[in-house]
């Protein structure tokens, strides 16, 4: 029974493996499992882990501060009794308890600003995932998009193909009925081995492709990938007056995790300033405690040493207190901070300024890129439809034998270049515009 149970094991982990391979994915499905599976994700997550626990910490730094010790001492040969003060020689030891706590009343709001430092850190942290999630999902959409233009370029290498194939059999019907020479089927040849070749090109680089897209999901244990493709379909794009460089930017403010995490940390730094300006004020902490002990000396009337019980009892001690510390002089190193921390507080401003500078500059190269590939794309199917009729009207002189092959090859060529153009112009549109679209705040990716 057990080798059986291990076989129908092995045998269905074999078949969810295949299945997984063949199963069609969306780009959607693939997003989702690099987000679940993506290793670099981690670290973040790590990050933001540690923020949170230093932001609780901060808060925790508000309790007071309890401790305990203990200690037992063996004194050999000359010595002061502990209890007594008086010199002794002989041996003897003791033993101490003692209890104390502490809390800040006053330290410059150091401890508040910590709290607000450290929980705009934390909150840095989580925005920063975030990014880190668009990102990678923006590389699986690159690398699925990747994958349809291959297989766009392998459906032309095939027609192309099917064209070269036909045109190599009407050849050698010509040549049996008399029509054609010889050198005409090499020709015809010739073209047909060049499409092969273009078709064993895309293929490959399909495979380099769907290759790219599993190592960007981590996708494990995966021969190879099936995604669901549309492209043979048509995609209008139209113009819109939502389109412009400055009202997308302003959307973007509102939301981009990359902004919001540089603003946050422009924030954290303020904080962390005035916590190194409160190294200037006094501070002021109130203390207590309490005590007991137990000594071997501690004799009673009949020079009997007393029981650890009633010492512990009779030599218990408390006390409190305050305490208030001023800064006068420590060479000059709580300003020197200060200055340290200014300068810190500048550069993430001057960071977030460039992180702004960066996304209004990529908006407006979306932005340009957008409005040129509406014009590419019209242009680029009207180039498909006067190279397809080229094509066809090449295609009968050559079987009426009013052109050589090599005058069909050009035409072909030309009709199937403007073929991958036109797939080329399409799915950089659809980039572009699923891009503008992020950027403008719309649901691109259903990431958290």
């Amino acid at each position: 029974m057990n080798l059986k149970f291990k076989i129908t094991i092995l045998l269905l982990t074999a078949l969810s493996i295949r299945g997984l391979a063949q199963e069609q994915w969306t780009l959607d499905a693939c997003v989702d499992y690099a987000l679940e599976h993506n290793l670099q994700l981690n670290d973040f997550k790590y990050t933001t882990q540690s923020g949170r626990e230093t932001y609780r910490q901060s808060i925790r730094d508000l309790l007071p501060r309890v401790n305990g010790s203990t200690d037992y001492v063996i004194n050999f040969g000359r010595s002061t009794d502990p209890f007594t003060n008086d010199v002794v020689t002989t041996d003897f030891f003791s033993n101490r308890y003692s209890l104390e706590t502490s809390i800040d009343l006053f330290r410059g709001f150091q401890k508040i600003n910590a709290i607000k430092a450290s929980k705009f850190l934390y909150k840095a942290t989580q925005e920063e995932t975030l990014q880190q999630k668009y990102l990678l999902a923006f590389r699986v959409m690159q690398a699925f998009y990747d994958i349809r233009f291959a297989e766009g370029l392998v459906a032309i290498s095939k027609e192309q193909l099917a064209v070269s194939q036909s045109n190599y059999n009407l050849v050698e019907k010509q040549i049996e009925l008399g029509l054609k020479a010889g050198a005409d089927l090499y020709e015809a040849e010739s073209l047909l081995f060049t499409d092969r070749l273009n078709l064993t090109q895309s293929k490959n680089q399909l495979a380099t492709a769907k290759l790219g897209l599993i190592q960007e999901m981590n996708l494990e244990d995966a021969e190879g990938i099936n995604i669901q493709s549309e492209v043979l379909e048509n995609s209008e794009i139209t113009d819109s007056s939502e389109i412009q460089p400055d009202s997308i930017y302003k959307e973007t403010t509102e939301f981009l995790p990359l902004l919001k995490a540089q603003e946050l940390r422009v924030k954290a730094a303020k904080k962390q300033l005035d916590v190194e300006r409160g190294n200037l004020f006094p501070s002021l902490s109130l203390f207590a405690g309490m005590g007991t002990g137990y000594f071997e000396t501690t004799r009673d009337s009949l020079a009997m040493t007393v029981p650890f019980r009633d010492q512990f009892r009779d030599n218990t001690f408390q006390y409190v207190g305050l305490s208030l510390n001023v800064p006068i002089s420590n060479a000059w190193s709580a300003q020197s901070r200060i200055k340290q921390q200014k300068i810190e507080r500048l550069r993430a401003q001057n960071n977030l300024d460039v992180q702004e500078q960066v996304i209004f500059q990529q908006i407006q190269l979306l932005v340009q890129d957008y409005e040129s590939l509406l014009l590419e794309y019209a242009q680029s199917n009207q180039n498909v439809a006067s190279q397809n009729l080229a094509f066809e009207i090449a295609q009968k002189r050559y079987e009426k034998g009013l052109i050589n092959a090599l005058e069909l090859f050009q035409a072909k060529n030309l009709f199937a270049n403007a073929q991958n153009e036109n797939l080329q112009v399409r799915l950089r549109s659809e980039i572009n515009k699923t891009t503008l679209d992020f950027y403008r705040g719309l649901p691109v990716f259903d990431i958290n």
